[in-house]
């Protein structure tokens, strides 16, 4: 019996809702959790630690693409969407029930910083499995479609992770959510680890991954001789990742730290924001099955590079409706990119070893440019004193992909099973 489209899209959603709200609640709590794992330090400096270990969470995406996506190959895309999950869920489990500072010593930060690790490790192998899961099981005329269903994952993480930020703030205050309220989200995911097991429970394996398991070809030789597509993907997603997390992370942390008090105001308002690119991302996964993705990529990196100085600027200076305007400016563009990407990172690799090869350059990509976004903005400013600096590293991303998109050729027609 073949699977529906909708099961197969319910399936690589529910683990990336899972993993982007635990990666989304830390980002916006990274002040609290600062308080509370790194007490002795100045405010500059422990929100430089927190973020840190934010950042450290993608650092180990690379080794967790490499262990997981040989499981996918080797095993099953299924058997790797399983254990993603059941390791995420644990580690987060863990960090909300992890002692601070001031119970455990100098042992706390560092365990903090394992269990960063582990949620990285397997992130590593969720985001890039889901999204060859999706891509290989959909239509030919609908991969991007059905593969935005990964990326919706992630928007409804940030979502949802947004307004248990905003509601811990809200019902508890500034204090209480600082020493103790910011716990509560992480607790609470456990609840998407048990949903995401029931979902995934029996759902079908793709023949492409029938074939690549049936190959098992060598590992090294493969990443080595894909590093031409691994380098393409870099050029794919670093700016749109970079600019994602510059505005849906560093700026609502930045105008929470400034407004002294729980900054509710702009957490709702991101939370608005981010509903906008929920809605752009399967329509950018429409869009590219209709136009051509690569065409897509170019003209969105275009619009991002001219419109994310004003953003920024609207971001850190404005009230809260112009912080959710500053935001609007790049919920769209960013929204249809992260929409269509899924696909075409999946259609320029080939099947050997898709999983483990996309993982890699996947999760290098976003070590380098996504999740060091929020710290490299922090440190631009506080180096250098000009807010708008985090911006012009977006262009220079952007100036890059295009300089690596100009040349490859469009994807929506490859055969997936070369």
């Amino acid at each position: 019996m073949k699977q529906s489209a909708w099961r197969t899209a319910g399936a690589g959603l529910i683990g990336n809702v899972l993993e982007w709200f635990d990666f989304a609640v830390y980002g916006y709590f990274a002040t609290d959790i600062g308080q509370q794992f790194f007490p002795q330090s100045s405010p500059a400096a422990r929100q430089l630690l927190s973020l840190g270990v934010f950042a450290v969470g993608f650092a180990a995406r690379p080794v967790g693409s490499v262990v997981l996506g040989m499981v996918g190959d080797r095993i099953g895309r299924r058997a790797l969407l399983t254990l993603s999950i059941a390791l995420m869920g644990g580690a987060t489990l863990a960090i909300g029930l992890l002692p601070g500072f001031a119970q455990i010593g100098v042992a706390a930060p560092l365990l903090l910083l394992v269990l960063r690790l582990v949620q990285g490790f397997s992130l590593g192998g969720e985001f890039t499995g889901s999204m060859v899961y999706t891509t290989e099981l959909a239509s030919p005329l609908f991969r991007g479609l059905v593969s935005s269903s990964t990326a919706a994952g992630t928007t409804i993480g940030f979502i949802l992770g947004s307004i248990a930020a905003w509601a811990v703030h809200r019902v508890l205050g500034h204090e209480a959510a600082s020493q103790w309220g910011w716990r509560i989200p992480f607790i609470a995911s456990v609840l998407f680890c048990v949903a995401g097991w029931l979902l995934r429970h029996g759902i079908h394996e793709s023949e492409h991954a029938e074939k690549a398991a049936a190959a098992r070809p060598p590992i090294l030789g493969s990443l080595a001789a894909d590093i031409r597509p691994m380098i393409e993907t870099f050029g794919i997603v670093a700016m749109t990742n970079a600019a994602y997390y510059l505005t849906f992370t560093f700026a609502v942390e930045r105008r929470k730290e400034l407004t002294g008090e729980g900054g509710e105001a702009f957490l709702l308002a991101n939370t608005a924001s981010l509903g906008v690119v929920l809605l752009a991302k399967p329509f950018g996964g429409f869009l590219s099955d209709r136009v051509g993705r690569r065409r897509m990529m170019i003209g969105i990196t275009l619009v991002t590079m001219a419109v994310v100085v004003s953003a920024l600027r609207i971001m850190l200076h404005g009230s809260p409706k112009q912080f959710m305007l500053g935001q609007l400016l790049l919920a769209v563009p960013l929204g249809m990119a992260l929409g269509l990407q899924g696909a075409m990172v999946v259609e320029i690799f080939p099947l050997r070893t898709r999983v483990t090869s996309m993982s890699v350059a996947y999760s290098v990509s976003l070590a380098l440019a996504g999740g060091t976004a929020p710290l490299l903005s922090t440190w631009l400013i506080g180096r250098f004193h000009n807010p708008l600096l985090p911006a012009y590293a977006i262009i220079a991303y952007g100036l890059l992909g295009l300089a690596i998109m100009a040349p490859m050729r469009e994807t929506n027609t490859r055969a997936l099973d070369e």
